[in-house]
């Protein structure tokens, strides 16, 4: 009987240890608010990495946006055959704390191999407002 569920199990976990070690998918780039802050103003964090053609990859930036401050919605994609944006989304900070910030996070999918350069800038959007303040770069390199 054990070895039975041995024969059946070993298998299993197999398949589900590869399906989550596949580096095809869900690559993720962070920078947090401590990151930026320590660098003063206008601070600039530019990061490097590397993805598989046809998989999705997500960059995550620290954003509060009770101060007025918010990244750009779209991201500047240097090679738009290479790298393609598919999603934007804010998520509000944990626990519901009035003023601590949250998070802002872009999809994206890899579309061919190459190398392109994606940009973000954090400021105030209003006319007048604070341009620049925080930059974000990140280069990818398709295999």
């Amino acid at each position: 009987m054990k070895s039975r569920l041995i024969l059946l199990l070993v298998p299993l976990v197999l398949v589900l240890c590869l399906a989550s070690c596949s580096p095809s998918s869900g690559a993720s780039v962070q920078a947090s608010c401590d990151d930026f802050m320590k660098l003063g103003t206008p601070a600039v964090i530019s990061k490097n990495t590397q993805v598989s053609a046809g998989s999705s990859f997500t960059v995550t930036l620290c954003s509060n946006r009770t101060t007025g401050f918010q990244w750009s919605e779209s991201a500047q994609i240097s090679d738009q055959t290479v790298v393609r944006q598919t999603g934007h989304k804010f998520e509000p900070p944990k626990g519901g704390l009035v003023g601590a910030a949250g998070q802002e996070v872009w999809t994206f999918e890899a579309l061919k191999k190459g190398t392109s350069t994606i940009s973000m800038e954090y400021s105030r959007p209003w006319e007048g407002g604070e341009k620049g303040t925080w930059k974000f770069n990140l280069t990818i390199v398709v295999k």
